[in-house]
């Protein structure tokens, strides 16, 4: 009990320079967490992914369409329990800053394969009704203030002109990781309208999604979808969704082991910092410990003391750090969510951040406490004063 006693007191005996030290391990933290919280958000897509969901692309690129006709192949293929299609619109509300993930699916199939986008039943059967109608996530509702019944005009780039759609629902995610920052409209509203303006993009879908009865058939089912379109005109590429996901990811991979490397450097640097504030205390009191030792405390009770006072420091730091993330996340999450739908601390990244701290007060006390513990009481003495 003195020994926690005497760590508290000798952590707080120069005020400004623990201080300091602590302000810059609060600011090593919050910089970690949000940093960690950043690449999880980057994987926020794949950890979402259902292992029970297939994804058919064009195998030359996801830019080329794939024809309608393929669906009914598809649905006959065992294993195959439902299969639904979408194509990426890609519009944008008023002007090209409010970006906003958009696609048109087929209504009912596509609902069913993705259970987590929960909608109240009477606006669901509104949607399945008019043609016209949109889905939209809670964030994005909120965003802009859309309320049911609203008129929502989207500017098209890929399929040009402006196109009205009727706000009919606004879904939220049946999980945390659920994105609730899409919008969703009937394919067949774009597909009637194309076979009077551009006929020739008619009748085509951007990427098919079955639901497969059991995840240990999916390398089973992918090949016999593929092999049903070998040879022809757009051959399709199978995967699961989580490897979907992650080809995308894979695009932007350099950025992520940048942030990565970042997270840790940042701890690194505080480590210096804190090492060289436990060094400067343990020189200071070199004539301390030397009484202590003459007084019959060990080299245990010297070591105790300076880890103690390091883990103090760094602890206090992280509690701050790991407090101060979660609004900071949240200004960040006002501020990028748009890209990132889902910005949540996690678990995971606190318990980082705590062994992080925690790693950070062991190894700043090492050097000090192997110094301190070798002193020769009579070397000790002599440098009292």
């Amino acid at each position: 009990m003195h020994l926690f006693k005497l760590i508290y007191r000798n952590t707080f005996r120069h005020k400004q320079r623990t201080w300091l030290t602590i302000l810059g391990v609060t600011i090593a933290i919050l910089a970690f967490g949000i940093l960690r919280t950043l690449v999880n958000a980057w994987y926020a897509g794949v950890e979402a992914s259902s292992s029970v969901r297939l994804i058919t692309r064009n195998s030359i690129s996801l830019v080329f369409p794939l024809p309608l006709s393929y669906k009914e192949k598809i649905q006959r293929i065992p294993g195959v329990e439902n299969v639904s299609y979408a194509v990426w619109f890609n519009g944008t509300y008023i002007s090209e800053k409010n970006f906003i993930p958009n696609f048109a699916i087929e209504p009912e199939s596509f609902l069913e394969i993705y259970p987590e986008y929960v909608l109240p039943d009477d606006q669901k059967a509104a949607f399945f009704r008019d043609r016209g109608a949109v889905i939209a996530g809670r964030k994005v509702a909120e965003r802009f203030d859309w309320k049911i019944g609203d008129t929502i005009p989207l500017i098209g780039t890929i399929y040009p002109g402006t196109w009205n759609f009727t706000l009919r629902g606004i879904y939220h995610g049946a999980e945390k990781n659920t994105d609730e920052t899409q919008f969703f409209f009937h394919w067949n509203y774009l597909n009637e309208s194309l076979k009077k303006s551009l006929p020739n993009r008619a009748d085509q879908v951007g990427i098919y999604i079955e639901k497969i009865a059991d995840p240990d058939l999916a390398p089973r089912v992918s090949e016999a979808i593929d092999e049903t379109f070998k040879n022809s005109l757009a051959e399709t590429l199978t995967e699961t969704e989580k490897s979907f996901q992650l080809s995308f990811i894979s695009m932007t991979e350099a950025i992520v082991v940048v942030i990565q490397l970042v997270s840790f450097m940042v701890i690194i640097i505080i480590m210096a910092v804190v090492a060289n504030t436990m060094v400067m205390t343990a020189r200071e009191r070199i004539g301390e410990y030397a009484i202590m030792k003459t007084l019959g405390f060990g080299g245990w009770h010297l070591s105790v003391l300076i880890f103690g006072e390091s883990l103090l420091i760094t602890t206090i730091g992280c509690v701050f750090g790991v407090a101060l993330t979660f609004p900071s996340a949240k200004i960040f999450r006002e501020h990028i969510g748009t890209y990132f739908p889902v910005f949540t601390i996690s678990l995971n990244t606190m318990l980082l951040s705590l062994a992080a701290s925690t790693l950070v007060g062991i190894m700043a006390a090492v050097a000090p406490a192997w110094h301190a513990t070798r002193i020769r009481i009579a070397e000790g003495l002599r440098r009292i004063g």
